[in-house]
């Protein structure tokens, strides 16, 4: 019943938005991350004299064991090519109260962390970002998704 409030909580709020050129989440099963699972998502430009801001998103309950979660990400154009990519600490929980970051209702919290502000594409075209975990584990328990986020930015 909780899963279903929050998707049609999802869906609305996410309705709102006109500035959002694409965003998706990959719901992972039975909430754990694996190391070896990879998100990747796929996205159109097609006006090139916009800047845009790329975020990730992340849904995860407050039994998450650590406070903050390593991110690695990879930017692609249609021929393969990276354009950039990164690692980013990404902090979950407040370090000293240990009260979760982020909003949420009950136990179950989401993020949504601008990865890059302004970028410029320099052409119009199919583009992918992809997500791995990189925490010193194989299976990160208690996250429900993870998402890729494109809006056109306020400068």
């Amino acid at each position: 019943m909780n899963r279903i409030f929050f998707v049609v909580l999802s869906v609305i709020l996410f309705s709102c938005d006109n500035t959002r050129v694409f965003e998706d989440n990959y719901v992972l099963n039975e909430a754990y991350w694996h190391v070896d699972s990879i998100a990747e998502f796929s996205f159109d430009i097609n006006e090139v004299n916009k800047t845009y801001d790329l975020s990730f998103n992340l849904r995860n309950t407050s039994a998450y064991p650590y406070y903050n979660l390593y991110l690695k990400y990879d930017v692609t154009d249609s021929m393969g090519n990276e354009l950039f990519s990164g690692l980013e600490n990404l902090i979950l929980f407040d370090q000293k109260t240990g009260e979760p970051l982020g909003s949420g209702l009950g136990d179950v919290f989401d993020h949504q962390m601008t990865l890059l502000e302004n970028y410029e594409f320099d052409m119009p075209g199919v583009y992918s970002i992809s997500f791995q975990q990189f925490m010193r584990i194989d299976s990160l328990p208690m996250i429900h998704y993870v998402g890729a986020r494109v809006a056109v930015s306020n400068d």
